[in-house]
């Protein structure tokens, strides 16, 4: 009901009040890619060029797909048995890959700092666990990506201004043609130290925190459990996306997962004939 409530806080009060140091933090520029295992590659492919995207390069076991937007990639796929290999971040220098692998309770799992031979544009990564054990990866140093042509925007008329004359609106059947990654979710069982794992560590603050209210305590004072997490990447004065991450709590007894990732696409007409087409391709939500 209302975007900024009597419960909001400053970044940097709540920053201060969880004893958060900017300057230890690994400095994150943007969300770049989700990477992913597929048994079928060939299968995996057809979907993503329905679903909108496109091979950009490929091998006999790894293939990149691009949007058109400024990201080299926005899926990468390798071949094995189906599995989650993490979100991966662009960071703002190589030094901020040296960073990650001495985060405390993380886990290194690439061969420290490995140059990305295959990958478009090229580049280096890191890779590590988080404390539940999702994996999160770290590039830097790749070249520009070519720039792609973007959709033509829709003119509207109204009743006084009338920009679009003798010039029809027609939409083309076809995939919702991908610009970029926006988030990724996590169900999480330790909410709480997870957070404060991706919000100590890393530029990434919450923009708005879920709760349940709990039972009074002794004192009479209402109690509330957080149980979800957007947040975005603070990248100071610059203009960022309303979350990059979500973090929610698992219901007693599940496993923690990756929920979701969720890609940008051009406007809701997009969204709409997108959806179109996958449903006439027979895909099911799951």
């Amino acid at each position: 009901f209302v975007a900024i409530g009597p419960e909001s806080e400053s970044q940097a009060s709540w920053r201060s009040a969880n004893k958060i140091n900017p300057a230890n933090q690994v400095r994150i520029l943007k969300l770049s890619h989700m990477r992913y295992q597929h048994p079928d590659l060939r299968a995996i492919t057809t979907f993503l060029r329905d679903f909108g995207m496109h091979v950009v390069k490929k091998t006999e076991t790894q293939r990149w797909y691009r949007g058109y937007g400024p990201d080299h990639c926005v899926y990468y796929a390798q071949q094995g048995p189906r599995k989650s290999l993490g979100g991966t971040f662009k960071v703002e220098s190589c030094q901020e890959l040296e960073k990650v692998m001495k985060i405390p309770e993380a886990k290194c799992i690439s061969n420290g700092v490995e140059e990305m031979k295959d990958a478009p544009g090229g580049g280096y990564i890191a890779s590590i666990l988080d404390p539940e054990g999702f994996q999160v990866n770290f590039i830097c140093g790749q070249a520009p990506a070519e720039s792609r042509k973007m959709p033509e925007k829709l003119v509207f008329n109204d009743e006084s201004t009338k920009p679009r004359v003798r010039k029809f609106q027609r939409f083309e059947p076809g995939p919702a043609a991908v610009h970029k990654l926006g988030h990724f979710g996590l169900c999480v069982r330790n909410f709480d130290g997870q957070m404060a794992f991706y919000t100590r560590n890393f530029n990434i603050v919450p923009s708005d925190l879920l709760y349940v209210p709990l039972p009074p305590d002794s004192k009479g004072e209402p109690g509330r459990k957080t149980v979800a997490m957007f947040a975005h990447i603070d990248r100071g004065q610059d203009l960022v996306d309303h979350h990059t991450i979500l973090l929610t709590t698992l219901p007693p007894g599940g496993e923690p997962h990756v929920h979701h990732c969720s890609f940008e696409v051009h406007d809701f007409d997009t969204q709409a004939l997108g959806h179109q087409w996958l449903a006439q391709k027979e895909y099911k939500s799951e």
